[in-house]
Parts: structure tokens; sequence; C-alpha cells
């Protein structure tokens, strides 16, 4: 059945089955994906609308009425068809064939007002052929870590996908690492792009060049139009998927984010941040910080981001090479290393107050920052956020002023190392015009917000909706988050 073919969707007056869907994705044909249906729930309670994403779609959310959601996005009226993508995917080092969409579907692309194509994607939306022993279930307590996950790393300045919707839909769930029987939700991420690396892998792995390029091609047209013109595009698209991926997980590292599981099939070909299960920020500065509980070697710790980024990246030329000179890939992958350390130092800078900072100790600045938060074992969120509390003007007059009555106490072995920090930033703080003291103030406010969503802020709202059922402190943190405080 195609879209206009769809019952009720012509005549619909849910605002969600009126958008202009596209068939970009489904007209690559059937080799892609597999259509599915939605699962049936026995309740539709809509406990999160995410109503700052709506006017990029045209919609008011002061029009958008709760049963619209829970129509289109827990009960699923109105919408085919449903496809679940076909991937697969290395697993902690090991390839795995035996992946795909396993509860979750494309519901459907829709173009913004910034004339981008985004795609509305389920988590929790019922078992699919590639859901193998699962039930293609999500947790409301998984569904509440998610979208808090992306709201923050939004607001921290990641590229990321977001929630539209979580609806709590009444199944009981039984999971091995939490009290069961567990509440079930459903719910729609806005993504960039549904493609993986291991979309690609998997087309390898049938030997199918002729599917890479139609669809390298694809993404190549729908979210690097810029180069599509240029004869030595493939090339190029590489090249800047290494800039993205790299700029990505620097924004995540600097943020003091650990994603916790980045296999292939969770990088994205437009090189968003996605997928949020046992991720974790980590409380202090520590390399080796776990987010995922079964991580049992530290393969995807916080300090190795980067690298394992930069491996995927490695590993998704095998299935391009049949389209891209494997040099030419090598040549755009050498400079990943180049791209994350700008990224990085820009965005360390940003949080120490300084949106440019062409300053010959900038670096020496920096290094000495991570240095102390190593050594100290201070919070990390902390320490950027006492600057904020106690920054001042008088921090020009001497060092003894810096970070004057904040809350970091060093602990034997790092206080030469502040001291060295306060004298430095006293330093460079000076080399700036005093009219330029309230700007360092507002991007210090801007860049270091107090809420942080470290694991026991988590389970204390989730204690709330589980104990309780009480959603108010959920709702609190969401409006801390999203108004920067």
């Amino acid at each position: 059945m195609t879209l206009a073919e769809t019952p009720n969707y012509k005549n619909s007056s849910n605002p969600f089955l009126t958008l202009n869907y596209e068939s970009a994705l489904e007209s690559l044909g059937d080799d892609y994906y597999d259509e599915v249906a939605a699962a049936e729930f026995p309740q539709h309670l809509l406990r999160w609308r995410n109503d700052e994403l709506l006017p990029r779609f045209g919609l008011d959310p002061q029009v958008v009425k709760d049963e619209d959601f829970t129509t289109a996005f827990g009960q699923f009226q109105g919408r085919k068809p449903l496809l679940a993508l076909r991937y697969h995917g290395y697993q902690f080092g090991e390839y795995n064939g035996q992946l795909g969409d396993g509860r979750g579907f494309l519901y459907g692309q829709v173009r913004a007002n910034d004339g981008e194509l985004y795609d509305f994607g389920t988590k929790g939306s019922g078992r699919t052929p590639y859901s193998r022993g699962g039930d293609g279930m999500l947790t409301l307590k998984g569904g509440v870590r998610e979208v808090l996950a992306a709201e923050a790393l939004h607001y921290l300045g990641v590229r990321t996908s977001r929630c539209l919707s979580m609806i709590e839909t009444g199944l009981p769930l039984w999971r091995g690492d939490e009290p069961s029987p567990t509440r079930s939700s459903v719910m729609i991420r806005m993504s960039s792009s549904h493609i993986r690396f291991g979309t690609f892998e998997r087309l390898h792995y049938f030997q199918r060049p002729d599917l890479t390029k139609k669809l390298l091609d694809y993404v190549i047209e729908q979210y690097y139009r810029h180069l599509n013109a240029e004869e030595d595009k493939y090339a190029l698209f590489y090249a800047e998927l290494v800039k993205r991926v790299a700029e990505l997980v620097a924004q995540w590292m600097a943020a003091g984010f650990c994603h916790g599981v980045l296999n292939t099939d969770n990088m994205s070909i437009t090189g968003e941040s996605f997928d949020y299960g046992p991720y974790g920020f980590i409380p202090t500065y520590n390399p080796y910080f776990i987010a995922a509980y079964f991580d049992y070697s530290g393969r995807y710790c916080y300090s190795h981001q980067p690298s394992i980024c930069q491996l995927n990246l490695q590993m998704l030329q095998e299935p391009l090479k049949a389209i891209i000179d494997k040099a030419e890939m090598e040549s755009g992958l050498a400079r990943f290393d180049e791209y994350y350390e700008a990224e990085y130092s820009f965005l360390i800078l940003k949080k120490l107050g300084f949106m440019e900072l062409a300053h010959p100790q900038a670096q020496e600045l920096l290094n000495l920052t991570i240095e102390f938060l190593k050594v100290s074992q201070v919070g990390y969120h902390q320490f950027f956020y006492e600057m904020v509390r106690t920054f001042s003007s008088k921090w020009r007059d001497e060092p003894g002023f810096v970070m004057n009555g904040s809350d970091i106490v060093p602990v034997p072995g790092a206080s030469a190392i502040f001291d060295d920090w306060c004298i430095l930033y006293h330093q460079i703080l000076n080399d700036f015009d005093i009219g330029h003291t309230d700007i360092i103030a507002q991007t210090l406010a801007v860049h270091n917000p107090k809420t942080v969503l470290l694991r026991p802020v988590i389970e204390s709202i989730w204690e709330s909706i589980a104990q309780e059922d009480n959603w108010q402190p959920f709702y609190d943190l969401v409006e801390a988050i999203q108004s920067r405080r």
C-alpha cells in the first residue's frame, strides 16, 4: 500500500498524518528494508512531547493535541509503509551478520523548514524480522534515559538525534538487569538519517557493490548535497564524514560524555550521535570511565572514544572501496586527529570562557586544566560550574582571586598544578581589555550549566516515577536542561 492509499491519510485532522512525508529511502527498493507492522499496546499514556521540535515542521504546539501524538506515535494509525532497515555491524570488534532494526522502524521522512530531510524512527514498537530472541520493546526507564540524554547533549552543543515523543504502553517487561516486571514505552526519535556504517557493511557482506553505490549516491544526494556536482564527490564525502565524526567525538569528550557502545551499527553515516543505551557522564576526569556494565575490557571507555571512532571509519573503508579509491580514503582519514584536536581545544576553551583564544599560552591553559582535573579528581562538571559561580573582574587583579570562594579543594599533589592554573588564567585574562570581562562571564555561563545528568540524578528521577508515578521531577529536570540552568 502506498502512502497515498493509506486510509484516512488525506482527510485526517491529525497534523502528524498530514505532514508532507517523502518516500526517499523507500524509493531505493526493498533490498534495504522490510515492511513491518507496529505492535498493539494496551495503553497509551503520553509522558513526553517535545514541543520545541514542532515548529521546525510547520506545526504549532498550541494546536497539536496530546491525542495526536498517541494516535500517530503509539497506535501508529494512518502511516504505511513502516520500514525496518537491514544492517550488520562490528560489535565489540566481532562481526555480527544477524542485526537490523529489531525493535524499531522508520516511521517516515519529513523535510523541515531548514530544507533538510529528517527521519522519524521508533524505538520499542515491537518485533521485526531482526528481533531474534528479543521482544522488540523498550523499558520506560530506557525511554526516560534517552529523552534526557538527547536533550542534555543538544544543549551542550553535541550534534545529536532528539526525541519527539515517549508514550507509556502498559506492557509489563522482563529484563535481567533490573527489577521485573518493569514498565514499557515506545519512543519516536528524530534524526538526520537512519543509515548506519553497518548498513554499508551488510551490503559488502553480500557482495553487492551495485547496492552500495546506489545507497552511497542516495546519502550524498540527501545529506551531502553540496558535494553532488563534484567530480570526486565520493572521496570528498568520505573526507567530510571523517571530519564530522572527529568533531562529534570531540563534542562528547568536552561534554564529559561516554556513549558506552560504539559498535559500527551505532555510527550514523551523517556523523550524528544517536541511540543512547548505557551512556554516562563522567563524574570526575577518569579516562577509563566505563558506561556499559557489560564492557568488561573497557573497549568503549571514555578515553578510547576517539580511537574507536577512527577505527570504525577505517573499517567502513572496506565496503566503500568498491566505489572510492582506498588511497583517497586513507588520505581523508589521516586528518582525523587534526580535526579532533582542533574541535576539542575549541570546546574546552569555550568552557574556560574564551570563544576565540589565539593566545600563545592557550594550549598550556588547556593542558593544565586537564592535568588538574585528572590529578585532583574534583568533579569534572563542578570545576567548570564553579568558574561560572565565582567569576569576577577581581580575577584580573591577582592570581589569588581566581576561583576564590569556590568549593574546589585540591587534594595533595594537585595544589601546585592548581596554583599554576590560577596564575596562567590571571595572565591571559589581563591580555584582554577590561570590557571583555563580561563576554567571558557570559561564555562561561552558556557552556557550563549547573544541571548535569550524572547517574545519581537520573536514578533519583526514575525512583520518583517507579515508586510514586511522580513525573514532576522529570519535567523539572528537562526544563532545567533546556533553560541551561
